[in-house]
């Protein structure tokens, strides 16, 4: 078990500035997500899930660590870098790149994968913004996204909750296929 004194935490804290992002970032990038797979989208729950969780954490720890340059520099004296709080801004040019690899124009000359792209950047962004403990602002901004879903696919005439029918019979092999 980790020791919450070694990340210099209560567990309030912990529950406040790591856990409460976490779970609210899991939520909107798993609903942004399953709606993509369900639609059959190039990017769907898992790669959501991941961007997502991924930019909470990196924001997380770069608010833990301006916290704890914060304390070194009031508290004991130590001159830091202010460097080190340049991490957010690479994962906004990352997510530009994951995105773009969404995005294909097919034969016909139309371009596909723009809506999945902004999905991508979108929950990665929710990830950043609940990271760095703005809960109220990235809540807001999860609920509006949930809802602005909800009402797009419903006025379509599809259930963002449930994949699409296909229609297609699953063929058993038989000896003769063998």
């Amino acid at each position: 078990m980790i020791s919450l004194d070694l990340i210099n935490l209560s567990f309030l804290d912990f529950l406040i500035k790591v856990m409460l992002p976490l779970l609210i970032t899991f939520l909107v990038a798993a609903f942004v997500g399953l709606e993509r797979q369900n639609v059959g989208k190039a990017a769907g729950l898992s790669s959501h899930i991941l961007v997502a969780m991924g930019s909470a954490g990196i924001a997380i720890m770069q608010r833990l660590m301006f916290e704890y340059q914060i304390f070194l520099q009031v508290e004991q004296g130590i001159n830091v870098d202010p460097e080190g709080q340049r991490v957010i801004a690479q994962v906004i040019t990352g997510i530009g790149f994951v995105g773009a690899g969404v995005i294909i124009k097919d034969q016909a000359n139309v371009v596909k994968g723009i809506t999945t792209a902004a999905t991508i950047w979108f929950t990665a962004m929710i990830g950043l913004i609940l990271g760095s403990g703005y809960l109220v602002v990235g809540s807001v901004l999860g609920v509006f996204v949930v809802i602005f879903i909800l009402t797009r696919d419903i006025k379509r005439g599809f259930n963002p909750l449930k994949g699409k029918a296909t229609g297609k019979k699953k063929v058993s092999k038989t000896s003769e296929d063998v």
